[in-house]
């Protein structure tokens, strides 16, 4: 199984008054990470339902865990997305947040999308199409 791997840096802007990665700012990271995996997928760009109609999905829920701090020191993190599972209405992101040198959690989390119809914004399956682009990505990530 492969997961999906992007670089980050971290800015003083990023940074609380202790010069630790904001707690706020995980979920920005872990949604820049999301946004590359949909692209690298070919399912980001304008919205359209006849083009991609899997592009229309809302987020359910946000879990982050907290491990281990992203000083403002480190200048860069790498992020990591995966598929936890892969429902018939919702997909679950497995995420990870860690060090450039080490394979060690700074943080850890998911997050929950929910493919919905455009007009009515009810629950409905995700494509066949989007299924087979994921399958790769879905279950526990290889180290």
């Amino acid at each position: 199984m492969r997961f999906h791997e992007v670089i980050h840096g971290i800015y003083f802007d990023d940074l609380d008054a202790f010069q630790i990665l904001h707690n706020a700012r995980y979920v920005l990271l872990f949604e820049r990470t999301i946004g590359s995996f949909w692209e690298l997928l070919g399912t980001r760009g304008p919205l359209g339902a006849m083009s991609d109609p899997d592009q229309h999905h809302l987020v359910r829920a946000n879990h982050i865990d907290y491990l281990h701090p992203v000083t403002g020191d480190m200048g860069k993190v790498r992020v990591r997305v995966w598929v936890e599972k892969l429902g018939t209405t919702s997909l679950t992101f497995g995420l990870r947040c860690l060090p450039m040198d080490q394979d060690i959690d700074c943080a850890r989390g998911t997050r929950v999308v929910v493919k919905v119809d455009p007009k009515t914004r009810r629950p409905e399956p995700w494509s066949d199409a989007l299924r087979q682009r994921l399958a790769p990505y879905v279950g526990a990530p290889d180290a």
